[in-house]
């Protein structure tokens, strides 16, 4: 059994000393890339979300004065969530409030999927890119005690170079971690804002719609009466 026990601890060193920590330098450089992939086009993507503003603006200003087609013809095809909100609540106006409330909490749910798209990659990296970088500081730290032991002339100055050469890893899985963690946490903000004002427009919408329900059954007894 000890026999077994050290064929095996055999093996597993030998394939630690193997694959050493450069593989693990790679790794982290290619998710690092990924990373500011992603970071770049959510970006660009929020940066577009923001250009449907004046528009979105635009339509509210237009509803109460013009009536809902007015104001979905003025929002076209805006692709910001509290323009997606606002459609779907006005395109269903005429099914009654009930359904438009359920329209608008579908589309809230829908555009935030749409919003954090890419986001658990970057939270998953922050957290798990320093673990990935100590894994291959301890491989190195293995191979320079290793090297020791083969050569033991050359005493401490081999270990300490080696070492040294390990903690590389430590460092740059830190240093891919931090922006992947504090971009997570800026697109993050920014989605829990989107959803927010989306749900406050969601609401300006119902209150119009109820608003108007009273009138349209006015108008719609008068026509009646006469």
């Amino acid at each position: 059994m000890p026999q077994t026990e050290n064929t095996l601890d055999a093996q597993l060193l030998d394939i630690m000393l193997r694959a050493g920590s450069r593989w693990v330098l790679w790794l982290l450089l290619t998710l690092s890339l990924l990373a500011v992939a992603v970071m770049v086009e959510r970006i660009w993507f929020f940066f577009q979300e923001k250009q449907s503003r004046k528009t979105l603006d635009a339509a509210m200003a237009a509803l109460p004065k013009s009536g809902t087609a007015a104001a979905l013809a003025i929002l076209g095809e805006a692709k910001s969530m509290q323009a997606a909100v606002v459609r779907a609540g006005l395109a269903n106006a005429g099914d009654g409030a009930a359904s438009v409330e359920e329209h608008i909490a579908a589309t809230v749910e829908s555009e935030r999927l749409r919003y954090e798209r890419g986001l658990a990659f970057l939270g998953t990296l922050g957290s798990n890119a320093p673990f990935v970088g100590l894994f291959g500081t301890v491989l190195g730290i293995i191979r320079a005690f290793h090297d020791l032991a083969a050569n033991s002339a050359q005493g401490a100055q081999a270990v300490m170079a080696g070492i040294a050469e390990a903690l590389v890893a430590t460092a740059v899985g830190l240093l891919v971690a931090i922006p992947a963690v504090a971009a997570y946490n800026a697109f993050s903000r920014h989605v829990e804002t989107a959803a927010a004002a989306a749900g406050g427009l969601g609401h300006s919408v119902l209150a119009y719609i109820k608003a108007e329900k009273p009138k349209a059954e006015k108008s719609a007894n008068a026509n009646g009466a006469a």
